[in-house]
């Protein structure tokens, strides 16, 4: 008898090893531990075709890059965010898998791409957050948008237009800013990720703790298609026309809650003290130790104070 039933004991057995590792298996799936992989999606809206990461559902909350990352760099931050919130990460039109403008374009019409995105999916208010030239973006969008934003965080860079904004932009080690045109164009193509080691290393606090490797060879491939650098280029050549808009922008200050994150070795108190001339309701946080890739340097200190925040 014994001998009869070990055969349909073992497959009971089988069966019950393998509903446990089912559930097992399911638990984790649906743990925090496991957020949702974002998904790549495309738009045709404000006359451009615009590529944008999205996740998860809620509160929505949308994160602009800045020059030499794409949207891809919000993939850390997307994963604690979309738990709670629907997140989404374009690339800015020119950048990553965006289609490139005809000519110049301004953080004013950027922000512009970035609303009809959010209408088209249907949202009619968002928090934003901006890094880098994203900032400039996401103030943008903020300014035009006044009663479609509820939060705005503001990471590493300066406002083109507000308070003594020269200072930064005629920095002797922010020549970049003025490296725009056909010779630049020429010494750079081929060269991107020589020309983009720059960014990643002299702005980082070290640059062996600043934009990991696989991250360098996958910006400098998105910048290096046709047409890429030269779309790059405009963020810079735009900016005495968005200084304009700036200036026009501050004139009534925003009164939403602003955080404003910046690094030691990097924008410090610079940023922060703009922000507090376009808004009425700023918190300023300079990250000790952090320069410019606040991301990639200070992920422990940057991504719980935006989750914080943006709750």
């Amino acid at each position: 008898m014994k001998v009869l039933f070990l055969p349909l004991f073992r497959a009971a057995r089988r069966g019950i090893c393998g509903l446990v590792r089912s559930l097992t298996m399911f638990a984790l799936l649906a743990s925090p531990a496991f957020a949702e992989t974002p998904q790549s999606r495309f738009a045709d809206v404000n006359g451009s075709r615009i590529h944008y990461l999205v996740a998860g559902k809620g509160d929505p909350v949308v994160l602009l890059h800045g020059y030499t990352e794409t949207s891809h760099m919000w993939l850390p931050l997307m994963d604690k965010l979309a738990r709670d919130h629907l997140v989404i990460a374009p690339d800015l039109r020119g950048f990553g898998e965006s289609s490139l403008p005809t000519g110049g374009v301004t953080k004013a019409e950027m922000a512009q791409d970035v609303h009809a995105l959010v209408a088209s999916l249907g949202l009619s208010s968002v928090k934003v957050v901006g890094h880098d030239i994203g900032l400039m973006v996401a103030y943008a969008y903020a300014a035009q948008y006044r009663d479609q934003v509820g939060r705005i965080a503001l990471m590493d860079a300066f406002l083109p237009g507000v308070g003594n904004w020269k200072d930064v932009w005629l920095l002797r080690d922010l020549w970049h800013f003025h490296f725009y045109g056909e010779t630049p164009l020429a010494l750079v193509k081929g060269r991107e990720r020589i020309y983009f080691e720059h960014f990643w290393n002299d702005f980082a606090a070290d640059r062996n703790h600043s934009i990991p490797e696989a991250d360098r060879r996958l910006y400098a491939a998105a910048y290096a298609r046709e047409g890429g650098m030269r779309a790059g280029f405009e963020v810079f050549k735009a900016f005495e026309q968005d200084a304009a808009d700036f200036a026009g922008f501050a004139r009534t200050p925003l009164t939403i809650p602003m955080l404003v994150l910046t690094g030691q070795r990097a924008s410090g108190p610079v940023l922060i003290a703009q922000a507090r001339l376009v808004d009425t309701n700023v918190e300023g946080i300079i990250v000790p130790g952090a320069g410019h890739w606040l991301m990639e340097e200070a992920p422990q200190v940057v991504i719980p104070k935006l989750v914080d925040f943006l709750k």
